[in-house]
């Protein structure tokens, strides 16, 4: 088990001018980081992977799809857009030298359309996530899944839709992103949650209910750690937290009050507990 913190707290595209803030959380104790990926062209991939690397530091991606881009709706167009740009980002991880490439990756957050998924839909992201699986094998990343809450997409909410799906790839290098912010909205039951999501889940978002420091907030985290170590779960613990620091993040996430004294102590404390509380 690695411990991991995003990026996204900071910035939404990381840079050499992050170099400074690479070594904090190094210093901090994390054993990696998540680094934001809303433009595979739009960071120094390789110089961050040198960097990352002499200071023995892992890293995974988080990202989504853009406005006009689609892997589940009837417009070929902008499936073809979607899965071009998921390959783009498959091949930035590899030079990222990234474990997994994370996130909503079948719809633009937020396009709601006034109703839930349908059987075309599922079996279109199946036949086009395949294609960016198949880009993907061999490279050393993984994709991980991630569901969201209803305020946020309608395609996919819960580990059991999740699950579903996963099974329909039935890929090795595909899974499932577990977030216990979007659980904590969505799901009956924690370790439910976490059961169900089983064997797919390969990557674990440490987030709070109020996306600010976990541990200082109302998750249910003795219950989360318990299941996660109960199905044998052993890759990254990313903390995803968001903050009114960077503008841009704070109006996607409608955060609009400071929600921490200061980034370093959400992160250091994050920590802490989550190392607290693993075990």
């Amino acid at each position: 088990m690695k411990i991991g913190m995003n990026l996204l707290l900071w910035t939404a595209a990381a840079t050499e001018e992050h170099f400074g803030l690479l070594e904090d959380i190094k210093g901090w104790g994390f054993d990696g980081v998540e680094l934001p990926m809303f433009d595979p062209a739009g960071s120094p991939w390789a110089a961050l992977k040198s960097h990352l690397d002499g200071m023995g530091m892992g890293s995974t991606v988080v990202g989504c799809l853009p406005e006009d881009t689609s892997m589940i709706l009837d417009d070929a167009a902008q499936n073809q857009a979607a899965i071009d740009y998921l390959k783009a980002c498959v091949d930035a991880s590899v030079e990222l030298g990234a474990e997994t490439l994370a996130g909503p990756i079948f719809h633009p957050v937020g396009g709601l359309i006034g109703r839930g998924p349908n059987d075309d839909e599922r079996k279109r992201y199946v036949e086009n996530i395949l294609q960016v699986a198949d880009h993907a094998e061999g490279t050393g990343v993984k994709l991980s899944i991630e569901p969201l809450n209803r305020f946020e997409t309608f395609f996919l909410n819960c580990q059991e839709q999740a699950a579903s799906l996963c099974d329909m790839i039935d890929r090795p290098n595909v899974g499932v992103l577990y977030d216990t912010f979007h659980c904590n909205i969505e799901e009956k039951s924690v370790a439910g949650a976490i059961r169900t999501g089983g064997k797919h889940i390969n990557h674990v978002h440490i987030s709070a209910n109020d996306r600010s420091t976990p541990g200082e907030d109302l998750v249910r985290w003795e219950e989360n750690f318990a299941t996660l170590k109960e199905i044998g779960y052993d890759g990254w613990l990313t903390i995803e937290a968001f903050g009114a620091w960077l503008p841009e993040i704070a109006g996607a996430t409608c955060i609009w009050r400071k929600m921490a004294p200061s980034e370093e102590h959400l992160a250091t404390n994050g920590l802490k507990f989550i190392k607290e509380n693993w075990g």
